[in-house]
């Protein structure tokens, strides 16, 4: 149980893009919460700003520097000090080191309070078109080892899968699925998500590939969603299920 005097963690979700989208609710937090947990001070410095609401106490916390802050936040909200947790962009536990503070809470006994918010990877789901009744969030694909292993996995994944992806691995990561998944599977590339230059791209894989392959420059935020398998394409499993050497060398980038 959450002890009497303890504060609590708020999970405060924060725009991806266009600043219209914060809640009336995260903003009310924002407000009132003493402390603030965000990855890059300089951005949340700048989203208060933008709204009015006078400084705060931030503290980072980023992935590199987690495991010394998660020790110093806690204490903080045991101490009995409120603290709001936020990323740069979107929902904090979703794809970054949200989620290790977000467990030693609970297990300190500190109360969790989750707002709901933007995200890229509900925002992409439904703009993609594709079935929405089951979904595979799989995030960030291995940079290097275990990369191909991992895409090998997917070939019968019958659920929509969805990956983030950097605007520096998103031509290589379109080769490998289509080479994997198949070149006419469905998918759509949601890059730069409710902002100016907002790009929805629904198409397959080797056509999503041809197209941004032959992009002079590459730029952006980006969502891929991937329709699941069919049954004809499950057997493709067989052939990527063997075991491969995992040369899965770095790229450069």
């Amino acid at each position: 149980m959450n002890g009497a005097h303890n504060g609590v963690l708020y999970v405060v979700p924060t725009p991806i893009g266009n600043l219209e989208d914060i809640t009336l609710r995260a903003l009310r937090v924002l407000r009132e919460t003493p402390v603030i947990a965000c990855e890059d001070t300089r951005v949340t410095s700048g989203l208060l700003r933008h709204f009015e609401i006078p400084h705060k106490r931030l503290i980072s916390y980023f992935a590199g520097n987690e495991a010394a802050r998660v020790a110093q936040i806690v204490a903080i909200i045991l101490s009995g000090e409120d603290v709001a947790l936020v990323s740069d962009a979107g929902t904090p536990g979703i794809s970054d080191p949200g989620t290790r503070l977000i467990a030693a809470a609970i297990e300190a006994g500190i109360r969790v309070v989750p707002l709901p918010g933007p995200t890229a990877l509900a925002t992409a789901v439904t703009a993609s078109g594709l079935p929405t009744d089951a979904v595979a969030f799989e995030g960030f694909l291995p940079h290097k080892k275990g990369r191909r292993t991992a895409i090998a996995k997917l070939v019968a994944e019958e659920r929509t899968i969805v990956f983030y992806e950097s605007p520096h691995r998103i031509v290589k990561t379109l080769r490998e699925l289509a080479d994997v998944l198949g070149e006419d599977r469905p998918a759509a590339i949601c890059r730069e998500l409710t902002k100016l230059y907002e790009e929805i791209n629904r198409s397959t894989l080797g056509a999503l590939h041809a197209d941004y392959s032959g992009r002079a420059a590459i730029k952006g935020e980006f969502v891929l969603v991937v329709r699941g398998a069919a049954k004809a394409e499950k057997k493709r499993g067989d052939k990527y299920s063997r075991s491969e050497p995992e040369e899965d060398a770095d790229d450069g980038e």
